[in-house]
């Protein structure tokens, strides 16, 4: 205790010298400065009119950068308490929904089924009975070729296979009444049979005078005229002039229209999603544009996804199937394709731009009940189309979107109108993964 007590009392005789100290600096301070007061005591207004109109231009320069001065200071060091009034602010209130999450590529428009018609057999071309661009059906007659020598052959076979059947119809009678051996009767069964075989070939062969199309569809343009000589190849011969010539190519190509498929690609991190989405077996929707008529959208659905990937580009081949009543839509067609992979459950919704981005982060402003404002740090783990997914604020929040510009925390506002909530509708960024 004795150690104690003496430090207390340095301590306090410390305090007392301090104390004496400073009353005499403060002493010869005023001492100085008495001089000078009682120079200002002194001072009129003609004294001090004189003074100013010889330093005028001082005067106004040391008042100028005074004032700028409290301007760029309240500019960047705003008080919102010394505000001259509330800001005015556009919010919303968010609510808990279902989001679909999309995905956006890019495609090419491709023929559910298309046929490159060619011939069977080298011949003469008869008779076209095809326009361009007509629609045909399946069965439907295309071209006629040259089927005289066939004809006749087939004919001529037909005829021999009649008298073979009449021959062995015969034998059966003789045979009962014991004219003739079983083993006539045999081969004139043998005989009939080997007739009728070549009969059929020789009509199989004049069938190939006669082209018909596969499948329904439209016919592209014609590429053969009456009189062109066909091969079977993969040149056709045409006369476009005088001249005969010859091309790479077919007769004619049908092409499936309605309905008619989209191919494009998804990136290997989205396969996942996908496939999640296909085991609970409803088909995935896409809804598809063509060209710059973004405002005509083509709903369809996801036919197949491709069962590996392409190692070259680390994407998988998807290929969907769109109605095309009003062909409209043609092979080989740029498209854009939005593929809705699957739904966020209970998401948060915002308009993007409600979100504030600094160096530290992203972040939204919010009002309580008095109308103060919070910045509050948030994640966007999803944007598209002017709509982003943020967790860090509770749903019921109001979220300040119009007029943050001027918001500081703590702020005062005044709200207007309230903002639209914002819808992601069926239809650019990559979503981020869902937590």
């Amino acid at each position: 205790m004795s150690k104690i007590e003496s430090t207390l009392d340095r301590l306090f005789a410390k305090l007392v010298g301090l104390k004496g100290s400073s009353k005499a600096r403060l002493c010869s301070l005023w001492t100085k400065a008495s001089p000078y007061a009682s120079k200002l005591k002194k001072l009129d207004l003609q004294t001090i009119k004189t003074y100013a109109i010889q330093y005028k231009w001082r005067i106004l320069l040391v008042l100028i950068v005074l004032y700028a001065g409290s301007k760029t200071f309240d500019y960047f060091f705003p008080d919102a308490d010394k505000a001259g009034g509330p800001v005015t602010v556009t919010t919303i209130v968010v609510e808990k929904k279902d989001i679909p999450l999309i995905i956006e590529a890019t495609g090419t428009i491709v023929s559910n089924s298309i046929v490159d018609i060619r011939p069977m057999v080298t011949n003469t071309v008869a008779k076209v009975n095809v326009k361009d661009g007509q629609e045909v059906k399946a069965g439907d007659l295309l071209f006629t070729l040259d089927d005289r020598n066939d004809k006749a052959n087939y004919e001529k076979l037909k005829a021999l296979a009649d008298d073979a059947q009449k021959q062995y119809l015969r034998a059966k009678e003789l045979v009962a009444k014991n004219f003739i051996s079983k083993a006539g009767l045999e081969t004139s069964y043998a005989n009939a049979k080997s007739a009728e075989a070549a009969a059929k070939a020789a009509e199989v062969q004049l069938s190939f005078d006669y082209i018909k199309s596969p499948i329904d569809g439209r016919a592209g343009i014609v590429n053969v005229f009456p009189g062109s000589l066909v091969q079977a190849s993969n040149v056709v011969t045409t006369a476009t002039s005088s001249t005969a010539t010859s091309s790479v190519g077919s007769m004619v190509t049908i092409t499936q229209l309605n309905p008619i498929n989209v191919q494009f690609v998804i990136p290997e991190k989205d396969i996942p999603t996908i496939l999640e989405n296909q085991l609970d077996g409803e088909p995935l929707k896409v809804k598809v544009t063509v060209g710059d008529n973004s405002k005509k959208a083509y709903d369809g659905t996801v036919l197949v996804v491709d069962n590996q990937v392409d190692p070259s580009i680390a994407a998988v081949r998807v290929k969907a199937q769109i109605p095309n009543e009003g062909m409209t839509l043609l092979p080989g067609q740029f498209a854009r394709i939005s593929l809705v992979a699957s739904d966020l459950k209970d998401a948060l919704s915002v308009p993007s731009q409600a979100v504030v981005i600094n160096p530290r982060g992203k972040f939204v402003f919010t009002l309580d009940k008095d109308g103060k404002a919070s910045m509050i740090p948030i994640k966007v783990i999803y944007e598209y189309q002017g709509s982003s997914v943020i967790t860090g604020i509770q749903a019921g929040d109001k979220v300040v979107v119009e007029g943050k510009q001027n918001l500081r925390p703590g702020g005062k506002t005044r709200e207007s109108k309230s903002a639209p909530v914002p819808t992601t509708q069926q239809a650019p960024t990559s979503p981020a993964d869902k937590k």
